[in-house]
């Protein structure tokens, strides 16, 4: 009973990283029908961000957290901006192509830049461990369960009780339809994707306290995952994302648990293959009918 609270809180922990990511894929693909596959790679510049605030500046976590997150916001937005809005009209195989692309962008820069190596993350703050009963609760599994609950519900207050919230559930209902009722689409589209980015900048700060380094493509299998989470749990559905991340994170955590470790990517997959034949609309996700 030890080992298997151990891997819950380890799964715990890991999925709710994957949720935080996977929330951006979903509330992307409500609005514009895109699966923007450079949402990984936005991770990994909030991780090499992280470095370069604390290692090569030499200043705090703080400052390192604030720096990653608005930098990722930041990003977000300038590639919705650059790639996607002069696209807004072109066929999904079009945006996808791009996506990818922009991904690849990003990843080739900043090993032109920095190099391939991975660069040590110094830790955000002492690392403790708490005892609760036989079991060894980390001060990082603890800080990030907390942190991942906390944008849960202030994601879920925004999209359903704000202004903005609204804009975005009507443009993601009938773009059309929004846009005649004085809704200004470029604008809510551009806070979706700062919204996302921010959760993604938030994913890499709490990614990178459990596993301190930074390489170029160290948000490729993150976001792999992401997507494996979002599809899992519905893509589009906010709740579904949170329950297909801490899904693949209790998974992957006890396949390692049993002894198969190298087996755990494979398993990830072999999921959404297996949700794509049996569900293709995931957890929570809804069938959408097109009038031809």
């Amino acid at each position: 009973m030890t080992v298997f609270f151990s891997q819950l809180i380890n799964g715990l922990s890991l999925g709710s990283i994957y949720a935080l990511i996977a929330l951006g894929y979903s509330m992307v693909y409500g609005i514009i029908l895109l699966l923007n596959f450079a949402h990984g790679d936005i991770i990994m510049v909030g991780a090499y961000m992280s470095w370069f605030v604390m290692s090569q500046l030499g200043l705090g976590p703080v400052a390192a957290v604030c720096a990653s997150i608005i930098t990722c916001t930041v990003l977000g937005v300038v590639i919705e901006k650059i790639a996607y809005t002069p696209l807004r009209g072109a066929p999904r195989i079009s945006l996808l192509i791009t996506a990818i692309g922009v991904s690849f962008f990003l990843e080739y820069t900043t090993e032109l830049l920095l190099g391939s190596g991975a660069k040590v993350i110094p830790a955000y703050f002492e690392s403790k461990v708490f005892r609760l009963g036989d079991v060894n609760l980390g001060l990082t599994a603890i800080i990030t369960l907390t942190v991942t609950v906390a944008s849960m519900l202030v994601l879920s207050f925004l999209v359903r009780q704000t202004k903005l919230g609204k804009a975005m559930r009507a443009v993601s209902e009938d773009m059309d339809a929004a846009r005649l009722m004085g809704v200004n689409v470029n604008s809510t589209i551009s806070f979706t994707f700062a919204v996302g980015s921010a959760l993604a900048g938030i994913g890499s700060v709490l990614y990178c306290c459990s596993y301190p380094q930074a390489t170029p493509t160290m948000g490729s299998m993150l976001g792999l995952k992401a997507f494996v989470a979002a599809v899992l749990g519905g893509i589009g559905s906010i709740p579904g994302a949170m329950i297909g991340g801490i899904a693949i994170g209790l998974c992957e955590s006890f396949v390692s648990a049993i002894g198969l470790s190298a087996w755990r990517d494979a398993v990830t997959f072999a999921i959404l293959i297996l949700v794509l034949l049996i569900k293709p609309t995931g957890f929570m996700g809804r069938k959408v009918q097109e009038k031809v």
